[in-house]
């Protein structure tokens, strides 16, 4: 049975879970675009084996799934050659052979082939389940190994070699430098150029003549050698230079060798054809060369216990419950105050991306925290679909100047819709979907990629490695021996970690140049939401691990545990729902009451109600923040209070119901709230264009020669009357800032109480189903997939 047919007779015997576990995994439907769509199995076996579906399956694998499978290309060359070049004696389908069925091998061979003892050999039975699963290791009716295509065309670049000779100097060189090199090897003299690079390849397939030449090397050649044979295969060098001069023409680039290039070692290696070139300034030894100069009995590398991070401490388990919630408890604080402030005064997007920077500076100010922290909790808050932007109706234009219309107004931040229910939540399910949010987001915000610019709020998340790295790190964590956490503050035990981390995605993560600064950022964040304390995974950290082992990452921008429905993914809802259980577990219940103090100071210990907030804001200005929040009464927040149309009594009857203990309010708070109320409305605005009258007419006579209300254009008309030339709004908000206590007066000679119609933008995260749709025919999910493909009529 070819492979095709083994693998569609497997995937139709899984149930629906597994598969759609898989096509998940593989980002299908949504990667079978083009109007093909999958109508069976054997389409979709076909798909699971190209090598853009191998691929992405490869980038999740771990450093002992890759090694396993490096193995098993390894052995399968072993026992039947080399795989050939596409359209050398093989199919070009298959780039080089028929049928990976052709290349199996047996487990008992690769266990001897990895030298396992007993004990390993069953633990290796957990690592070819796995691969099973992901399909990566392929069905075979007599039970052998096979791998994917691809597994086998990569196997010399897994196991840290290069590639053929032939290929490239084929591909690379033209006559001369063939020439140059078989005059080099001191081969026997040639006609033409064919037979002269026949015999260069002969040679440098012969184990005896490469060790020879290795052994002639000097020095200098010898130390390059050496460090290329133990892989990876590649060197930079500038000892090829390209032909006409130049790297990116349509034809392929060849090259010349250039003696003096500053790297003696390597200019000897290139004329002797142990170097060719791979690309700009890149050169690499040649896969014969490399095969011959190593071990042939060496045991390829094989690591399934993942490494332990050396710099640890002993940490007290409360200790990091208590940092936790600390944590937790700020982040909270903060985003809430965050979301109110944005909600008063939105902030406007540039035109060219992202907050103003002095918008950020400014929320920083009243947050209290710095502005790489703002820019977090604004970035996470935009993603959670908390903030959207609101773009404004553009104004039509009429005439000659519709040819030239202006461009529209940029868009404003604010709330969402779903922030007025957010804000009556308590405070661990405000929490929630910020937590798990941060867990999937493809970004990395603490860490701004270009130093030399100015870092902004709302960037578009585009960084794929962002979520890889995350795990790894949050899995590195999960594995440390009880009671020891790792040493966070040390620079070398962040390598550490970050090499600890890598082999769990070793294609992904420990590959990048500012990886240890990415890595870094990644922790901060952690710590700041109390996913990570003194170095140890906390209760929240583990309940996010499981989020992310759920899968909730494949869904983004759709966030589960942010809004978006999970009926019908069990996983995903219980993941969900212990990282609720985590979040309310450390952070308390939120306090409905407060303790009043004679100097017109509140204190709330712990996180307040919103509706004791909303409260409290009506009528005190907060002051600082921490584990206990402290507001301040003053007559002018009480004045605020009153402009509103909050009636005196009512206020001091409704702070004397939240008063901590029922021990009622203090002498100086109910004295500065009658002697507000009995000064407040002395004065009123008319609406009729407007007039200011009080019947304190030395008031009146006072407001008349106040120079900060000049602009007003104030004139007394009668003894307790003045106009003003500014309209209504205007006028009250010039007096209120003068020092004044005004209210509107309507028509009819009541007071006008004035409310501020709060503005919502539209909420925009997707459901699950439509954050990856695809375009082609048939099911649109990987659940409807699934059910079409196994007959199960499953609506989707």
């Amino acid at each position: 049975m070819r492979t095709r047919e083994a693998l569609a007779a497997w995937l139709g015997g899984l149930g629906a879970g597994q598969l759609t576990e898989l096509l998940e995994q593989r980002g299908l439907p949504g990667a079978a675009v083009g109007g093909a769509g999958v109508g069976s199995t054997r389409v979709l076996a076909d798909l699971l084996l190209t090598d853009g579906s191998v691929g992405r399956a490869l980038r999740a694998a771990n450093t002992a799934d890759v090694q396993v499978l490096t193995a098993i290309g390894a052995l399968a060359e072993r026992t039947f050659g080399p795989v050939p070049a596409p359209g050398r004696g093989g199919s070009s389908d298959w780039g080089g052979f028929a049928d990976p069925a052709e290349r199996a091998v047996p487990r008992a061979a690769l266990e001897e082939f990895l030298r396992l003892d007993a004990a390993a050999a069953r633990a290796l039975g957990a690592v070819l389940a796995r691969l099973a699963e992901s399909a990566l290791l392929l069905p075979h009716p007599q039970g052998l190994l096979v791998a994917p295509q691809l597994i086998y065309r990569q196997t010399p670049e897994l196991l840290g070699l290069g590639g053929p000779v032939d290929a490239a100097l084929s591909t690379v060189f033209q006559a001369g430098e063939i020439t140059r090199i078989h005059r080099a090897l001191g081969l026997p003299a040639e006609s033409t150029r064919d037979a002269r690079q026949r015999a260069i390849v002969a040679a440098l397939s012969d184990t005896g003549t490469v060790r020879a030449l290795a052994d002639q090397a000097p020095p200098a050649a010898r130390a390059v050698l050496d460090r290329l044979v133990a892989g990876p295969a590649a060197v930079r060098t500038r000892c090829f230079v390209s032909r006409y001069g130049g790297y990116y023409t349509s034809a392929p680039t060849t090259y010349v060798l250039r003696p003096g290039s500053g790297d003696p070692g390597a200019d000897w290696l290139a004329e002797h054809g142990l170097l060719v070139p791979a690309g700009e300034e890149l050169a690499e030894l040649p896969y014969e060369a490399g095969t011959a100069l190593r071990d042939p009995d060496a045991r390829p590398p094989y690591d399934p216990v993942p490494p332990q991070p050396r710099h640890t401490a002993a940490v007290q388990r409360e200790a990091v419950d208590h940092e936790a919630r600390a944590a937790a408890f700020g982040a909270a604080a903060r985003i809430e105050l965050l979301m109110r402030q944005v909600a008063v005064q939105p902030l406007a997007v540039r035109r060219s991306g992202g907050i103003a920077v002095r918008d950020t500076r400014r929320l920083a100010k009243a947050l209290g925290a710095t502005e790489q922290q703002t820019r977090l909790w604004l970035d996470l808050a935009s993603c959670a679909d908390l903030l959207a932007p609101l773009h404004p109706e553009p104004e039509p234009v009429r005439g000659r100047r519709s040819r030239h219309a202006p461009p529209p107004p940029p868009p404003r931040m604010l709330p969402s819709g779903r922030f007025p229910r957010w804000l009556a939540a308590a405070p661990a399910e405000r929490l929630l979907p910020l937590v798990a949010t941060w867990a999937v987001v493809p970004e990395v915000f603490s860490h701004w990629p270009d130093p030399e610019s100015t870092p902004v709020a709302l960037v578009d998340p585009e960084d794929p490695a962002a979520v890889p790295l995350r795990r790894a790190l949050l899995e590195a964590l999960a594995e440390l021996t009880p009671g020891q956490g790792v040493c966070t503050d040390r620079p070398d035990a962040l390598e550490d970690l970050l090499a600890v981390a890598a082999w769990r995605l070793p294609a992904l993560v420990g590959r990048r140049p500012r990886d240890p600064e990415r890595l870094a950022a990644t922790l901060a964040e952690a710590e700041l939401l109390g996913v990570v304390a003194h170095g140890v995974l906390t209760p929240i950290g583990h309940a996010v691990l499981g989020l992310l082992r759920a899968g909730a990452d494949r869904h983004f921008p759709a966030v589960p545990g942010a809004g978006p429905s999970l009926k019908g993914r069990p996983e995903l809802a219980a993941a969900v729902a212990a990282l609720a259980a985590a979040l309310a577990e450390l952070l308390p219940a939120p306090r409905t009451t407060a303790r009043f103090q004679a100097d017109l100071t509140v204190v709330v210990s712990g996180s307040a109600a919103p509706e004791l907030t909303d409260l409290l804001a009506s009528c005190a200005d907060r002051e600082s923040e921490g584990h206990a929040v402290v507001w301040r009464i003053s007559a002018a927040s009480m004045r605020r209070a009153l402009d509103s149309g909050s009636d005196p009594e009512e206020l001091l009857a409704r702070l004397g119901e939240v008063s901590e203990g029922g021990r009622g309010l203090p002498q100086p708070l109910e004295y500065l709230v009658k002697d507000t109320a009995r000064t407040h409305g002395r004065m009123r605005v008319v609406r009729s264009g407007c007039c200011v009258r009080s019947d304190d007419e030395s008031l009146l006579l006072e407001l008349s020669r106040t120079r900060a209300l000049a602009r007003l254009g104030l004139r007394r008309i009668a003894p307790t009357v003045l106009i003003s030339a500014a309209d209504p709004d205007t006028t009250l908000a010039a007096l209120r800032r003068a020092g004044f206590a005004p209210v509107l007066e309507a028509e009819t000679g009541g007071t006008v109480i004035e409310r501020v119609e709060q503005e919502h933008a539209p909420a925009r995260m997707p459901s699950l189903d439509a954050a990856h749709p695809a375009y082609g025919r048939g099911p649109r999910t990987a659940r409807a997939l699934a059910a079409a493909l196994l007959g199960t009529g499953e609506p989707e």
